[in-house]
């Protein structure tokens, strides 16, 4: 037993992954102090029963500006086209408090599931100009008490075709933007949408996080050229790819290859299950394709990955709830994980996600941020099998929420 007087909280019988018996987290001025069975000190306590305690999901691809729009936009389409077209035409007239309302209620969503940190890619062009910019960069302050929010700016719908849109996102970089998007397959001329974008990450000097290959014609893409920018540059770990769908559409010996070859550069893969199983293979009439990279798979052979939520309730995505817990069961369910990679699987939306974002302070460990989240479960290996509650969070040692255990009203005697 451990004696100390410094403590300002400390939760008791908390399970950490991988530990075979629960410990206490003593936390000072808002980090992790200790870790150690039986800390004796007189502070607030928190009995967390021997559940699982985790340092809170990592969502690394999210769009809050362009979340929950399925009430005005009367969609009816799956295709990629269409729904960039439709959001096209909605955002022309978003306000900046239009886009904090909206974003606030998936934020919100977010929080009381677990997620303690985000990135949320944000549009940035001539017709939406830096609304969207100012209303995120709002939401990063006003819920700072519980997520870290990290804003990437990107052009959706080109950059060298779309006048204006290049200068504006100078302004954002300038202005807060601490990554920068990119998505090559909307412009006229992608090698060049790509080198502009990494000649501004290095200006800068932030990370990449790109819309890539999406869709499930791997006759083509553009992985060969992020990866040759990414190693010209020497950004290996710091470029992500999102959707990525096309290499759920190669056969084995070219995936083999193309695995070696993300693994080489230091580039990352985020899968975005909703997104891309609603619009991936839908004019199949049968034995659709799934168009879900196997994340799992590459992360076992070297590959950072993030399995995250993209879209919620838009012509994208017309459906979620920003749990990054059912999102992972979700993947697991879909993509054939075998018991075995369950672990991976919660990796998926936990640590890996973590390293993709260069989180250098994540994890329940001394130093820390207290940022820890509580799972209804006394096994870690039920955790994207059961899809236990997440029953309450805290950021910097601070509650952040809450969630009551459902009783059952069984009848008298």
């Amino acid at each position: 037993m451990t004696t100390q007087s410094a403590f300002d909280l400390i939760f008791r019988n908390a399970l950490l992954r991988g530990a075979a018996a629960p410990v206490d987290i003593g936390v000072t001025a808002g980090r992790v102090a200790a870790i150690e069975p039986r800390l004796a000190c007189e502070a607030v306590e928190i009995d967390v029963g021997g559940n699982l305690a985790l340092p809170g999901f990592v969502d690394t691809h999210i769009h809050l500006d362009k979340a929950c729009l399925l009430d005005r936009c009367r969609h009816n389409h799956g295709s990629l086209p269409e729904a960039i077209r439709a959001v096209a035409a909605m955002k022309r007239d978003f306000t900046v408090e239009d886009v904090y309302a909206r974003g606030a209620k998936v934020l919100e969503r977010a929080i009381v599931h677990g997620t303690t940190r985000m990135r949320t890619h944000v549009e940035i062009d001539p017709r939406v100009a830096l609304r969207s910019f100012e209303a995120v960069k709002a939401l990063k302050r006003d819920y700072a008490w519980a997520i870290d929010l990290s804003l990437c700016v990107f052009p959706q719908e080109g950059l060298t075709n779309d006048p204006g849109a290049e200068e504006l996102l100078i302004q954002a970089l300038r202005d807060g933007g601490e990554t920068i998007g990119g998505c090559p397959y909307t412009d006229t001329d992608p090698n060049a949408h790509l080198e502009r974008i990494f000649d501004l990450a290095q200006e800068f000097d932030v990370d990449v996080d790109l819309h890539l290959d999406f869709d499930l014609d791997p006759s083509w893409w553009h992985l060969d050229e992020v990866c040759r920018q990414t190693e010209r540059r020497n950004y290996q770990g710091r470029v992500a790819i999102g959707h990525a769908t096309k290499l759920s559409a190669l056969p084995p010996d070219r995936m083999k290859a193309a695995t070696a070859q993300l693994a080489k550069a230091g580039v990352a893969v985020t899968v975005l299950p909703a997104t891309d199983l609603y619009l991936m293979g839908r004019e199949a009439t049968y034995n659709a394709p799934r168009g879900l990279t196997l994340a799992h798979k590459l992360a076992d052979n070297g590959v950072v990955c993030s399995v995250a939520t993209n879209n919620v309730l838009n012509p994208f995505t017309p459906f979620g709830d920003a749990s990054l817990l059912r999102m992972a069961n979700f993947y697991a369910n879909v993509a054939h994980a075998s018991v075995r990679d369950f672990d991976t699987c919660l990796d998926l939306v936990t640590e890996l996600p973590a390293r993709l974002m260069n989180l250098g302070d994540y994890g329940i460990r001394v130093g820390n941020p207290a940022d820890l989240i509580v799972l209804d479960t006394q096994d870690s290996s039920s955790a994207i099998a059961e899809l236990p509650d997440v029953v309450m969070g805290f950021k910097n040692g601070r509650q952040t929420f809450e969630r009551q255990r459902p009783a059952l009203f069984r009848p008298g005697p």
